[in-house]
């Protein structure tokens, strides 16, 4: 694994982050674990601190979880998440 950064200082998610059918569906997890990215983006959603996160799960490290945002941003900006339900009000 490198630092995480890449060149320009942008961090390299996929040294943290991968995806395998056999490992929750496909759903891309946290390298070492089975934590999804869905999942602890919920509880960043639910109002967990990185703190309590990071308690909760010794088994993470900030670094992961910068990581996570990394791999949303990037989704976000590949168009990888389509559609929102509702109407603009």
């Amino acid at each position: 694994m490198t630092d995480g950064f890449i060149d320009g200082g942008a961090m390299n998610w996929h040294d943290y982050i991968h995806s395998d059918a056999s490992d929750l569906v496909g759903k891309p997890v946290i390298k070492g674990t089975r934590l999804s990215v869905e999942f602890l983006l919920g509880l960043m959603a639910e109002s967990w601190s990185e703190e309590q996160i990071l308690e909760s799960y010794p088994q993470l490290f900030p670094a992961a979880l910068q990581a996570m945002f990394a791999f949303a941003a990037e989704c976000m900006r590949d168009e990888l998440v389509y559609g929102i339900g509702g109407t603009a009000g």
